[in-house]
């Protein structure tokens, strides 16, 4: 919870970049690639390395999510 408040007061692109990391966190544990403890650790660092826009358009808010759904991907891939 204390990462979603954190996002929600940066505003801007961090709450895309939670949400999106969030969801792709969630599919690799479905899909049994990370343990669930993983979880929480992942998402900080994928928001923690986010360089967050404070008045996104559209497009900025996209370009978030995808970087932040790589973002997540790109770490599991070097913990492997």
């Amino acid at each position: 919870m204390d990462l979603a408040y954190a996002a929600g007061r940066a505003g801007g692109t961090m709450p895309a970049v939670l949400n999106a990391a969030n969801e792709q966190v969630v599919e690799l544990f479905l899909q049994e690639r990370i343990r669930y403890v993983q979880i929480a650790d992942l998402i900080k660092h994928v928001c923690d390395r986010h360089n967050c826009v404070s008045n996104p358009e559209l497009e900025d808010i996209l370009e978030a999510d995808k970087w932040a759904r790589n973002a997540v991907i790109e770490q599991v891939l070097l913990k492997v």
